[in-house]
């Protein structure tokens, strides 16, 4: 799956960005598949629209998003509904749990989204040693700390089916430790589907081997 970014604006911010170079805004830019991308998003300049605008949940821009050659405009209701469920998948920087489920219940909302789920259950208790909130799984949402909601998070977004995985700011309220167990993990799986990634975070970091990076 290809996105391509053609002279992409948001409209509540095109004044102030004009006035600063961006290799995002304003350009063409196209995301290979299977490409590790960094992008480096200073406060302000819009890191968390682009990735809304990338998943097709705000539309209030200039120019066009284009996946596999067709603008988000082109597909149906239906059809994005579906690559949300099998070629997409977001960790979004709010992260979006349901804080009256448990942790696990969040998870699962996401693997058994297809009649045959992309992981066995099993999978969940897997990733869940790997980012060391196996302790939290039966716990609501509402009681996880905000880096442990974060690890839930990753999780849910990696049980699903995808070709590109969409990450706003995904480490910011873990340390080190449980950052690099995270990236690996994300690391893993996208290089077992031969998935890429579009991460968006403030400052430079060493936790993946990027492909390519910009600077919003």
């Amino acid at each position: 799956m290809q996105i391509q970014l053609n002279q992409l604006m948001p409209i509540p911010l095109q004044d102030k960005l004009r006035q600063r170079s961006s290799d995002i805004w304003n350009q063409d830019v196209t995301f290979q598949p299977g490409s590790f991308v960094k992008i480096k998003a200073p406060s302000g300049t819009g890191k968390t629209t682009l990735i809304h605008y990338l998943y097709h949940i705000r539309y209030d821009y200039t120019g066009k998003v284009q996946v596999n050659d067709r603008p988000w405009q082109a597909y149906n209701k239906n059809e994005i509904a579906v690559m949300r469920q099998k070629d997409i998948s977001i960790v979004f920087q709010d992260l979006r749990l349901f804080e009256q489920l448990s942790a696990r219940e969040n998870i699962s909302l996401k693997r058994v989204m297809e009649p045959k789920p992309y992981y066995p259950a099993e999978k969940i208790d897997e990733m869940a040693a790997r980012l060391n909130v196996s302790h939290v799984l039966e716990q609501s949402g509402k009681t996880l700390s905000y880096g442990e909601r974060q690890r839930i998070a990753i999780i849910r977004a990696l049980v699903q089916p995808f070709q590109w995985l969409l990450m706003d700011e995904p480490f910011s309220h873990l340390d080190e430790d449980n950052t690099q167990r995270a990236a690996a993990l994300i690391a893993d799986e996208c290089k077992a589907r031969n998935a890429g990634f579009i991460l968006t975070d403030l400052d430079n970091d060493q936790h993946f081997p990027y492909d390519v990076h910009y600077h919003l």
